[in-house]
C-alpha cells in the first residue's frame, strides 16, 4: 500500500524523462547535421573563389550544385550570407554563411575567408530546391561575384 504512490510517480516520471532526453538528442543531432551542411557549402564557395581568383582565369562563370540532403530531421533549411570586410587596408573579406532549420529555432553560422575582390549578390537558397547551387562569376576587372541560386 505504501509503494502505490511511488509506482504512480514512476508511471508519469519515466516517460517524461525519456521524452526530455529524446528531444535533447534530436536537437543536438539536427544542429550537428546543419553545421556539417554549412561547412560543406562554405567549402564549395571557397573552392569556387580560389579557382576563379587564379590569374590565369581572365573571366567566366561557374555553377556548382550544392549536393546537400534536402531535409534534416524532416525539416527543410534555408541559407543566406553576408559579406563583411575585415579591418585593415588590404585585408580580405569574410562571408558569414547562415543556415536555418525551418520550423525550428536551430541555426548555424560559418565564416568563410575570401579575398578583397569579392562581391556577394544578396540571395537565399532552399535545401529542398532541385536547383540549389552556387554561382560564381569573374568579370573583366577581376571582381568575383558570388550568389546562391534556388
Amino acid at each position: 500500500m505504501i509503494l502505490i504512490p511511488v509506482l504512480i510517480l514512476q508511471i508519469f516520471l519515466l516517460p517524461y524523462a525519456a521524452t526530455v532526453m529524446m528531444n535533447y538528442w534530436q536537437t543536438s543531432s539536427q544542429t550537428i547535421a546543419l553545421q556539417d551542411a554549412s561547412t560543406h557549402v562554405g567549402s564549395l564557395i571557397q573552392q569556387l573563389y580560389f579557382f576563379l581568383n587564379n590569374p590565369s582565369v581572365s573571366s567566366g562563370t561557374l555553377t556548382n550544385v550544392l549536393g546537400l540532403s534536402p531535409y534534416i530531421g524532416n525539416h527543410a533549411y534555408t541559407g543566406n550570407a553576408t559579406l563583411v570586410p575585415v579591418s585593415g587596408s588590404n585585408s580580405g573579406k569574410v562571408l558569414e554563411l547562415t543556415l536555418k532549420l525551418m520550423g525550428s529555432t536551430i541555426s548555424t553560422t560559418t565564416p568563410i575567408t575570401l579575398g578583397q575582390n569579392t562581391k556577394w549578390t544578396n540571395s537565399t537558397f532552399m535545401s529542398n530546391s532541385t536547383t540549389a547551387s552556387i554561382i560564381a562569376y569573374k568579370d573583366s576587372n577581376s571582381t568575383i561575384w558570388l550568389s546562391f541560386k534556388s
